[in-house]
């Protein structure tokens, strides 16, 4: 199996994820067509639950599985990788087909008294059995990125989302004659047939792997001598299950941390919108226009700044391999290369969308939503954006380093200052929903600062400020450059043109900039696949 650089398996699962984006506005926009906003509603009302039994069955599966087989690689630990790869999917597996017959045992209660709605029950049923296939899904994706060969996954979620689209379309609008429930109940029939397909082809990637593993790491047999091949048996079997045992403990001690972070980050969402909705009421705002606002700032204004997270999600998931592996074999050089690497593409890549959104986010809104009045709650907002880009990649590190405890308690106090912000500022008439906008900026910088002060700390690692000032001065200018041609072809050029005309323009010039500055690595870009070939020759001139 071809095992990528750091930075090939950032780019490759780079590429997925902006693959996958793309791909999601389809059913977003041709779902509704179908069943409606009210069969939305209800294919959505399930999705709550479902999350919060996924994240605590797989939340930091993944993490833990890449980072013990990444360490196996290096003989940093006594388990060999297909090992790890059996007893996690025992483990997880298990998990999962009892969470899914307790869904479908359960379904009548939870559909009635918890989700309050009882037509959702078809929908939540056909969702149950995707609980064991995530889990499979989770164990597989982990052991590819131990194994630092990201394709496999990036291959997996580009065809899960694929047969997703066509059979959430397909199946709602064969069922919708039956009424919108069980229109309802078929998309989400079409959403497990992806996770399905997902699923296979990790386990076909995983069967072509094996046919080149010796025999001897697939099945470990114990030796046996004349006269005493029963008393080996025993001994083998004893010692077969001390390792398990070993072994899921060590699986649980890097996933649970993980996974309550996750948790932390859902039960932080969900009370949010509640103290969000309260807050707004005591303000004297209508209950209409207070929905109406903070479906717009979830809705439309966040999803906007997380665009770049597909960026930095694979910049994470690549970085835990990567650093789990430098860290067994006490490289701390490697490690800090690694950490700048990770930050400055962060960084370089994310700082456009951040200026893109501050200096045309009225624009931006007209033309993606059909409303100027909430680029004032995204103008707002992105400068804060830079401090989400760069979080994931300093969570990820802390997790790599078995350090998921730090990164836990630094989401906790972020989300207890957000929600006690959101008490204080949106209950005020004069703030109202931008309470909750500058609670969020505050979390967002304050959670990012922790981890970075975590990472300092635990591994004497210095920033590098030159960075920060020269990514600031290509915003700047980058800026400027982009204002000023928005606000010059206004008398010559159509809106639309001029929002493509404009970005265009400033990227160019932030391009120039990062390339004068050294910030664009053209050796690293060397090393990309696909576009590698094409930047190793400008670098080698």
């Amino acid at each position: 199996m071809k095992k990528q650089t750091f930075i090939q398996g950032a780019m490759i699962l780079l590429a997925a994820g902006i693959i996958n984006r793309i791909l999601g506005f389809i059913p977003r926009i041709a779902l509704p067509r179908v069943i409606g906003a009210e069969g939305v509603g209800i294919y959505q009302l399930s999705y709550p639950f479902f999350i919060v039994l996924v994240t605590l069955i797989t939340g930091g599966i993944p993490l833990a599985v890449a980072k013990l087989v990444a360490e196996a690689e290096t003989g940093a630990n006594r388990y060999s990788p297909q090992r790890i790869l059996q007893i996690s999917l025992s483990f997880t597996l298990t998990l999962g087909v009892i969470f899914m017959f307790l869904c479908i045992l359960f379904a009548p209660w939870i559909t009635q008294y918890v989700l309050t709605d009882e037509r959702v029950y078809h929908t939540f049923v056909s969702m149950s059995p995707m609980i064991a296939i995530i889990a499979v899904s989770a164990v597989y994706r982990g052991y590819f990125q131990g194994k630092q060969n990201m394709m496999p996954t990036a291959i997996s979620s580009i065809t899960e989302t694929i047969f997703r689209i066509i059979f959430v379309i397909w199946f709602a609008w064969l069922l919708l004659p039956k009424g919108i429930e069980h229109a309802a109940a078929g998309a989400m029939l079409g959403a497990m047939v992806g996770e399905l397909v997902g699923m296979l082809v990790l386990l076909w990637n995983y069967a072509r792997f094996r046919k080149e593993l010796p025999l001897s790491s697939i099945t470990e047999q114990p030796s046996s001598t004349s006269g005493s091949q029963s008393v080996k048996k025993k001994e083998h079997s004893a010692h077969q299950n001390s390792s398990q045992r070993g072994l899921i403990r060590r699986l649980l001690a890097i996933s649970i941390p993980v996974t309550a972070g996750r948790l932390v980050g859902s039960l932080s969402y969900l009370a949010e919108t509640i103290v969000t909705a309260q807050s707004l009421a005591i303000a004297g705002i209508a209950k209409g226009l207070a929905t109406a606002q903070y479906g717009a700032l979830q809705g439309m204004v966040i999803p906007l700044l997380l665009l770049p997270g597909a960026l930095t999600s694979s910049l994470a998931t690549s970085l835990v391999p990567s650093l789990s592996e430098a860290s067994a074999r006490g490289d701390l050089a490697l490690i800090h290369k690694r950490m700048h690497q990770a930050l400055r593409l962060a960084l370089v890549t994310g700082a456009p969308f951040s200026v893109f959104m501050y200096v045309l986010a009225e624009p931006m809104c007209l033309l993606l939503y059909d409303d100027a009045s909430i680029g004032s709650m995204l103008k707002l907002m992105a400068p804060f954006a830079l401090f989400i880009y760069i979080q994931a990649p300093l969570q990820a590190a802390l997790q790599a380093l078995d350090r998921p405890g730090k990164a836990l308690l630094n989401t906790f106090i972020g989300a207890v200052i957000k929600i006690s912000l959101i008490l204080m500022l949106a209950s005020q008439p004069e703030y109202g929903i931008f309470g909750a906008v500058i609670a969020i900026c505050m979390n967002s910088m304050i959670v990012t600062l922790l981890h970075a002060r975590s990472v300092r700390q635990l591994l004497n690692f210095r920033f590098k400020l030159m960075d920060w000032v020269k990514t600031g001065a290509g915003m700047f200018i980058m800026g400027a450059a982009t204002l000023l041609v928005y606000e010059q072809t206004a008398t010559v050029l159509p809106f639309w043109l001029r929002m493509i005309l404009a970005p265009l323009a400033g990227l160019l010039v932030y391009f120039i900039i990062m390339g004068i500055t050294k910030m664009i690595d053209f050796h690293d870009l060397s090393r990309a696949p696909f576009i590698g070939s094409w930047f190793k020759r400008r670098s080698d001139k």
